[in-house]
Parts: structure tokens; sequence; C-alpha cells
């Protein structure tokens, strides 16, 4: 009797897991406007499919494609590799989401906009495009736990007249233990920038650094510069900037 059992809940499961592995994409992702994110038209399975038309918060991203893990499921943890392709957005990623908010992404390669209606967070209107290449990183209750590689910020534009503000980027060293922290400097542009941003386990940053204009920099900019206090030597003047994220 228990032998029976066993090879029925072996039949069972097997049957199970075929299921999943067939299960058309179309049955499970939803439509526009049916859930917060949704596709025009879904194609092959939930186990290795694309979605055509991604569709996110009412703006369009791209055509996003997917190829699952099934041993991580073992684990407790959803994998799949991902990548998105469209107009103004492209990524990809090795991707994994545990229990309680832990989110991982390893081999992060993307490239984006820096458009108000795609992040709402950005400061004073700033416009540009962000080229990320992230070994890692790693996301626990929203707040970055863990953070590898670069990210570069190109053609910064303030909405002030409009002001070009120039490119910068910001390297993590391999991850550590407690508060992340990378370099800051600039790529080009009108301010010479060297500093040091760290992220907090509390959800803080605090960024210090130096910045001086370089010759030819626009004298409104150069100007603005004033409320640091006076430069060096070297003409360079020292910042600070705290806040949450």
């Amino acid at each position: 009797m228990t032998r029976g059992l066993w090879i029925t809940g072996a039949a069972l499961l097997a049957f199970a897991v075929i299921l999943v592995v067939r299960l058309p994409a179309s049955w499970v992702v939803p439509a526009p406007g049916k859930a917060p994110a949704g596709c025009m038209s879904a194609e092959g399975t939930l186990w290795s499919g694309s979605c055509s038309g991604l569709i996110v918060a009412g703006r369009p991203l791209g055509d996003l494609t997917w190829q699952l893990h099934p041993l991580r499921l073992l684990a407790g943890r959803l994998a799949a590799h991902v990548t998105l392709a469209g107009p103004a957005l492209q990524g990809s990623a090795d991707a994994e989401a545990g229990l309680r908010g832990h989110l991982v992404a390893r081999n992060l390669d993307a490239r984006l906009p820096l458009d108000p209606q795609l992040l709402p967070g950005l400061p004073g209107g700033v416009r540009g495009e962000a080229q990320l290449a992230l070994p890692l990183a790693e996301v626990q209750g929203g707040i970055l736990t863990a953070l590898q590689g670069r990210i570069e910020l190109h053609d910064l534009v303030s909405p002030d007249g409009p002001t070009h503000l120039g490119s910068y980027v910001v390297d993590f060293p391999a991850a550590t233990t407690g508060d992340i922290a990378g370099r800051v400097r600039d790529l080009d542009g009108p301010l010479s920038v060297d500093g040091m941003l760290r992220l907090t386990r509390q959800g803080g940053f605090d960024i210090q650094g130096t910045v001086a204009p370089r010759p030819g920099a626009p004298a409104e900019l150069t100007a603005n510069l004033n409320f640091l206090g006076r430069p060096d030597a070297a003409g360079r003047r020292e910042f600070s900037l705290t806040g949450t994220y």
C-alpha cells in the first residue's frame, strides 16, 4: 500500500512538472489594463517565453524574454535570465526573487534614460542616460545590501537654461559587509568631480568630495559653486550631501 502511494505521488508530481513546463505563457501573463504590468502578446511557455509589448504602469517598455532556472525552485527561489529590448530601455540580467523582498541580480547590464516619467525620484528634473554594468546587485526589503560594478551617467542636463552638466561614473568595488561605498568622478564636462558615495543599510546615502569648474564652464554654473565656500589653492571646493532613497 505504501509503495502504491509513492508511485501515485510520483506520477502526480511528474504530471504537475510537465504541466508547468508546457503551460502557455499567454495563459498566465496578463493583458494590458488587467494588472499593473501586462503584455500585448505572449509566446512560448511559462518556463521559457517572451512578452511582446511589455507595458508597466501605462508606459510601454519594449519586449521581454525569459528563461527560468528550475533547480532554484527547490531552494524556494524564483530565478530566471531575463532580457528587455525597447526603444529607450535595454537590459539583461540573471535575476532571483526570494522570500521577504529578497532580490538578487547578477550580470546586470542595462541602458535607460533618466526620465522623470520612468524614474519619478529624479532630483530637479535632471535628464540624461544611465548605463549599468553590475556583476552583483542585492536588495532586501527595498534596501540595497550589496552592489558591485559601475554606473555611468551620461550627458546630464539641468532644466535651468538648460545647463549641460557633463558625464559621471560611480565605481563600486567587490561586495563587502557593512555599508556600500563607491568612488564618484567625472568623465567629461564643465565640472571636475572626485568623491565617495556611501549607501547605508538604513536606506540612506552620503556623498562627499570636491568639485571645481573647468576652463570654459558656463558662468552661471561657476557662480552656483560659490555657495560651497571659498576654493582651495587648486580651485576645488568641498561638497557634502546626505539623504534617503
